[in-house]
């Protein structure tokens, strides 16, 4: 009898267990890159989370005080993280009064562990928040920033940095702590009282310090970029070097390089293929796409011209390219909207400038003749000017001139590198990179915190409309959709193999 029941007993376990399992799989909503939603400390009640995968933002139904009064309570949506990392949001709606969202990185989940915390509360102050050991006080630093909405909060070794920005705006106000936290920690959004909702969430791991430039590479997210809004959509990653995206005229895919190779990427399959380019098989990130649509301007490394860089034309959806310019380096930039003159720069006795030559080859012209480098140059669609960027002031800036080198007129003044200037469409916008004022004026690295900013087309104040972790290889080429809404670009992280 005793067995009996204990067989009965030991199958009303297995079916509760079963049918618990079933309901919580079916209950579990996405939450993308995270592991668990926990809450932290003494909260009114359990809270929420989900990630809408379509336009990949974050959403958190919290209770609890956030970081007030000594007490810590809060929903906390987390996961591992291990060394250096760079977390970043933009906090799009955060409803509920005296509610704080933001990041956290904490060596446990007991509201008392040490940690280091990015928090923004409603009322629209910004502080980098943080607790040395286990049990003691949180201190509070308020940053000098108001409605900051953009928080970026990184580790470097023991040294945490939160940066703070309204969108639009550069960061404009930093404060860092150096503090002993655990290799391993776990990092993630938080939300006191309230609902938050996060986009553009990234944790990006940087690359090390003593890479080899343009001999080790860590990998790449293509992102697309809504120009008005700022919103940011990751649509493929892989682990190496991808490069370098144009926008097809017919919207449909991008054209990228990667290991010497070109790649169209169809946005509806999100699947790439090779484009076929014969011999070219060493090409780098300056490609692009003439006006027709029906042309592949690319710059192939030529073992005929001692490994330089050559600009060649090919058909689009690939075949064997053919010859434009016979002395090298030469990188292309520009195609004329008539699609009979390429732009490019050219390393001419000892000076990069700016060149102009026929689609069919033939003498090249020179445009530009300064000391130090001008490079990025670009046709607006109505061939009235060429967009270029020079560090003829000291700086690198957005410059323009005339088709025939003449009226040539600075555009930007600030204390940014600016590179790599490119006119949507329509006509109506510029977009370019900026990096941060301490990188060298005639250097275009990879793997730094930069922006993509824009201004109208005859200059004006830039406003910024993604911060990210990148340079060499995420703009360098024309990448607006043809409807003038969006821009591809590529963003960097170290991923797992």
């Amino acid at each position: 009898m005793n067995c009996i029941m204990n067989s009965f007993y030991l199958i009303c376990i297995f079916m509760a267990m079963f049918l618990f399992a079933s309901c919580t799989d079916s209950e579990v909503p996405d939450i993308g890159l995270f592991s668990e939603l926990v809450t932290i400390g003494e909260a009114e009640f359990q809270g929420s989370a989900s990630f809408n995968s379509d336009r990949q933002f974050f959403s958190i139904s919290g209770s609890g005080n956030g970081f007030s009064d000594g007490q810590e309570s809060f929903q906390y949506l987390s996961t591992d993280q291990t060394g250096n990392f760079i977390l970043r949001t933009r906090i799009d709606e955060l409803s509920g009064e005296s509610a704080q969202a933001g990041w956290s990185i904490r060596n446990n989940m007991d509201e008392e562990s040490p940690h280091v915390s990015a928090i923004v509360d409603a009322d629209g102050n910004t502080y980098l928040a943080y607790r040395a050991d286990q049990g003691s006080q949180t201190t509070l630093r308020k940053l000098d920033v108001t409605d900051a909405n953009v928080i970026q909060l990184e580790r470097r070794g023991n040294t945490f940095i939160l940066s703070a920005a309204k969108f639009g705006d550069p960061f404009i106000s930093r404060e860092s702590v150096d503090l002993v936290l655990n290799n391993d920690v776990n990092i993630g959004l938080f939300a006191s009282t309230g609902d938050v909702q996060f986009s553009n969430v990234r944790v990006t791991v940087p690359m090390d310090d003593d890479y080899t430039p343009y001999q080790e590479y860590i990998g790449s997210r293509v992102e697309i970029l809504n120009v008005n809004t700022g919103h940011l959509e990751v649509v493929h990653e892989e682990n190496r070097s991808l490069q370098a995206p144009n926008w097809t005229i017919d919207g449909r895919s991008l054209i990228y390089n990667a290991d010497g190779l070109l790649y169209n990427f169809d946005l509806e399959t999100r699947e790439p293929t090779v484009i076929y380019s014969d011999f070219a098989t060493r090409n780098n990130n300056d490609h692009v796409i003439s006006f027709s649509g029906e042309l592949l301007g690319i710059s192939h490394h030529s073992e005929d011209h001692n490994g330089q860089s050559i600009v060649y034309v090919m058909p689009i959806e690939g075949g064997t390219p053919t010859l434009v310019t016979d002395l090298g380096p030469s990188y292309l930039h520009g195609w004329s909207a008539g699609d009979d003159t390429l732009t490019y720069t050219g390393l001419r006795n000892g000076q990069y400038d700016i060149y102009k030559i026929s689609v069919d080859g033939g003498e090249e012209v020179q445009l530009t003749d300064t000391p130090g480098l001008d490079d990025g140059s670009e046709y607006t669609p109505d061939g009235k000017y060429i967009y270029f960027n020079s560090e003829r002031t000291g700086t690198m800036q957005i410059w323009r001139m005339r088709p025939d080198g003449s009226e040539q007129e600075q555009l930007t003044f600030d204390e940014y590198q600016d590179w790599f200037p490119h006119i949507s469409p329509d006509g109506k916008t510029v977009v370019f990179l900026s990096y941060m004022p301490e990188v060298p004026s005639g250097d275009h690295p990879f793997y730094k915190h930069v922006y993509l900013r824009k201004m109208p087309l005859d200059g004006g104040e830039p406003e910024v409309i993604a911060y990210l972790y990148g340079g060499q290889g995420t703009i360098n080429v024309p990448s607006w959709s043809p409807d003038s809404r969006y821009i591809a670009f590529v963003s960097n992280t170290q991923m797992e193999d």
